[in-house]
């Protein structure tokens, strides 16, 4: 059975060949796992099976680095790094910041 994000060998639509740069959260979020990776936090094979279970309506609203994003914190939280409400409080700090 195929998955929603499964999309080998279906038609995808175009491909943008241009080159772009990421976007500065898009760099800090793909060095970020490769630091949670290195210590043993968190493994690739958990970022993808985090992404594989974000939901077809979830995956699809995401990013390619929003959903990095989203199975990310949910390991972290299932792990116990930090906690839902250390996460809001951080979060609301960044955006009273901003």
């Amino acid at each position: 059975m195929r998955g929603y994000h499964d999309l080998g060998g279906l038609p995808g639509g175009p491909i943008d060949r241009a080159e772009h740069d990421a976007a500065l959260w898009e760099k800090r979020t793909h060095a970020m796992l490769g630091l949670l990776a290195e210590q043993g936090v968190m493994t690739v094979d958990e970022l993808r099976h985090g992404i594989e279970t974000l939901g077809e309506a979830e995956y699809a609203r995401l990013s390619y680095y929003e959903r990095w994003i989203e199975a990310i914190t949910r390991a972290l939280l299932q792990r116990g790094v930090f906690t839902a409400d250390e996460l809001a409080r951080r979060l609301a700090e960044a955006e009273g910041r901003a």
